[in-house]
């Protein structure tokens, strides 16, 4: 029989009811109320649905046939996106769900026009590269620093597998040690109380001194860095008399370190940019950002270290937790093609009161003078989804029409840009700079340092028996999580599958000392190639292709070399762990989806942070808007998080490791976080209808900002400033 949600007022189902009111509810809808399963029953098939606006509304299963909603063809593209934006948008009243999509439908095909076709890319032929430890120098032992000079360089790389196109990408490396550029980046070791200070050098530059294009369709009708604005229009939305071509001029890039607390000229603030040293920069064009001649007078004043042409000099204290960082881009409107190209890296941090003794968890990890064929034990690991053209350049999509079909009119036609897409989903993954590579083992204890570098997608990883084993696939081991972004957890959690954000990290052990030598497994992702909204794979959404993003990488267990002599997981004490103390404040802060403001059914246009009103509802604010949330010094604050949108969100706060303290569907109550999620972090999944709450220290003064790390949001509005007073 059919299940009948609770009654609802007829105002929140008038949005809906406009929605079919055309009798064109079809059957593709089915997917998008997965969250809602326990007010459906037969969901996956039921080819009819039944709206009730009396007093609610009911969703009905395939028993019950519905006269006025007949079943309609399956909706295009841009029809699907429409219905799905609008239906969500008119569930929201009062700062509240009524009900929630669990998962887009599928607006991506597998293939953008002029791909290369994923399935014919040769898996597990290459081995998976562990980075290496990026060169420093000079060590100065009296001032206890670590001194880099790394640059941002264009060059080729083999992406994909020997005998295919080699890649052009961007990537970090040590000026003083040409053969150190990679995608991603060398590792950046640092130790406890040593600080470690980074020349950063934009040299996007060919060999004649004239600057590089970016190698992806820069899209200059964002709110973005803005060069050709000069000094006055810099960092703002341009206004144009016809829809702009993509912009080929310098790239401004500006690296942050994604959860370390630094001060506030050394955090990669996005509007510190700066353009290379080119001998070609065009007249009149902005060639920093607004806050980069202020933030240079501050690290010379503090650190006595002058910026030059084209870079600029970041350190780094290291008095945070043991911890898995990572370094990246973050310019202005162009962090989403910055970070594709290839702008990442891992940055570890190791020693102090929240470390374990060498020798506790397998190693070891790389060092800078390994000898050739050295064994590690401890690997990082980037996984990333991209697309590739034919001739083995990354692809991304050149206009809004890959997102929705939506063909324009763009701005100035509209308020729709014409490049920018709302989320992106490659249809290749990509791990540690290789293509599906292979990673032959010892039975003996890993530890994996996992992150996931998507610009949009969720990752849930198992490790399986069979690459093509139906979704959701038995486990054959687990995973012993010991970490996240903030450093250790308060004790090992077994897990047999691993949600990862966009931005988080993930520590673990994974132990292969009961696996058969010449057993092969698979490290698979279930997670959507669609945005994700919480729920299982299989009953809230499908997953991810399995013969192509459902695949990451092939681990072959090999002979023992040596003895393992790390402490089993379960066995683990790890260090000691202080929570943060009571709340001076608590702020309510809200993410927003916002369609065109001139045309009808088409969105969404941005997606925007914001505060709340009296009533409950949101407030949107844009980047450029006043600053709205000014903590003090040394105050610590809960922040509620309310997630309006379609859409889970990883939220990164600049600056700070937090703690979640619950979440909270509407009518429900506040569950805990995952045991999992007990220790500190810096980004955190907002789902959508519910509130996130997480509580933090504000110890360090300055200007930061707090974000979407899915990357083409951010790029668009969904990312705000914040003070530290």
């Amino acid at each position: 029989m059919p299940v009948t949600a609770p009654a609802l007022p007829r105002d929140r189902v008038a949005g809906l009811l406009a929605v079919v009111k055309h009798r064109t509810l079809p059957n593709t809808l089915d997917r998008a109320f997965g969250r809602c399963r326990r007010h459906l029953i037969g969901w996956a098939a039921a080819p009819t649905w039944s709206i009730r606006a009396s007093h609610g509304f009911a969703i009905r299963g395939s028993l019950e046939l519905c006269h006025e909603l007949p079943q309609s063809k399956v909706m295009s593209g841009r029809t699907q996106m429409i219905v799905r934006r609008r239906i969500v948008k008119a569930a929201i009243v009062g700062g509240a769900f009524a009900f929630f999509p669990a998962v887009a439908p599928r607006l991506r095909s597998a293939i953008i026009d002029g791909a290369l076709d994923p399935k014919m890319i040769h898996k597990y032929v290459t081995a998976l590269v562990i980075p290496p430890v990026m060169p420093y120098d000079r060590r100065d032992e009296g001032e206890l620093v670590d001194h880099y000079t790394i640059g941002i360089r264009q060059f080729q790389q083999q992406v994909l597998p020997p005998g295919m196109p080699v890649t052009t990408v961007w990537g970090y490396g040590s000026t003083r040690h040409p053969g150190s550029f990679h995608y991603p980046a060398f590792t950046i070791e640092a130790s406890f109380g040593t600080a470690v200070r980074v020349r950063w050098k934009n040299q996007l530059r060919d060999r004649n001194g004239h600057h590089l294009p970016h190698l992806l369709p820069v899209d200059p009708t964002l709110h973005w860095a803005n060069p050709p604005g000069g000094t006055s229009r810099r960092d703002s939305r341009p206004a144009f008399t016809s829809t702009p071509e993509p912009y080929t001029g310098p790239t401004p890039i500006v690296t942050h370190l994604h959860g370390g607390r630094n001060t506030e000229e050394s955090d990669g603030y996005p509007e510190a940019w700066y353009l290379p040293d080119a001998l070609d920069i065009p007249k009149g064009y902005a060639t920093t950002g607004s806050f980069y001649d202020e933030f240079k007078t501050k690290f010379q004043d503090r650190f006595h270290d002058a910026w030059g042409l084209g870079d600029a000099v970041f350190q780094y204290a290291n008095h945070e937790r043991a911890a898995t960082f990572w370094f990246h881009d973050h310019a202005l409107g162009v962090t989403r093609l910055n970070v594709y190209a290839g702008l990442a890296g891992f940055y570890l941090l190791r020693g102090g009161p929240a470390d374990l003794p060498k020798g506790v968890l397998p190693g070891p990890p790389a060092t800078l003078r390994d000898p050739p064929g050295q064994r590690c034990y401890e690997i990082p690991v980037v996984i990333q989804d991209r697309s590739f053209n034919a001739n083995g350049s990354l692809l991304y999509p050149a206009g809004r029409a890959a997102f929705d079909r939506f063909r324009g009119p763009y701005i100035p036609g509209s308020d729709i840009s014409p490049i920018w897409n709302p989320e992106f989903f490659g249809n290749t993954m990509v791990t540690n700079g290789r293509t599906w590579p292979v990673l032959p083992v010892e039975p003996r204890r890993y530890r994996f340092r996992f992150l996931n570098g998507c610009n949009s997608r969720y990752l849930i990883l198992k490790i399986v028996t069979r690459s093509l084993a139906p979704r959701p696939a038995p486990p054959t081991l687990s995973f012993w999580q010991i970490g996240s972004e903030g450093g250790f957890l308060q004790t090992p959690v077994r897990r047999d599958e691993l949600l990862i954000a966009p931005a988080e990290r993930t520590d673990v052990i994974v132990d292969f000392t009961s696996i058969p030598v010449g057993t092969e497994l698979y490290l698979i992702n279930e997670g959507p190639d669609a945005p994700f909204k919480g729920g299982a794979v299989g009953t809230d959404f499908p997953p991810a292709d399995p013969a192509t993003t459902g695949q990451v990488m092939k681990i072959v267990v090999g002979r023992l070399s040596a003895p393992d002599t790390s402490v089993p997981p379960d066995h683990l004490t790890l260090p000691p762990f202080e929570p943060l103390g009571a709340a001076h404040r608590t702020r309510q802060v809200s993410l927003i989806e916002q369609n065109s403001a001139v045309l009808p059914h088409v969105g969404p246009q941005q997606l925007l942070l914001g505060t709340l009103d009296a009533s409950g509802k949101p407030v949107p604010a844009h980047w450029d808007d006043p600053i709205t949330e000014n903590p003090t010094l040394g105050t610590t604050e809960v922040w509620e998080i309310h997630n309006f949108t379609a859409d889970a969100h990883p939220i990164h706060i600049h600056e700070v490791q937090f703690q979640i303290i619950d979440r909270q569907h509407a009518r429900q109550a506040a569950q805990p976080p995952e045991p999992w999620e007990a220790g500190f972090k810096d980004t955190a999944t907002a789902y959508p209808g519910a509130v996130t709450r997480v509580k933090a220290t504000f110890a360090q003064a300055g200007q930061y900002v707090w974000h979407c790390h899915m990357l083409e949001h951010e790029d668009n509005e969904m990312m705000r400033p914040y003070r530290v007073s």
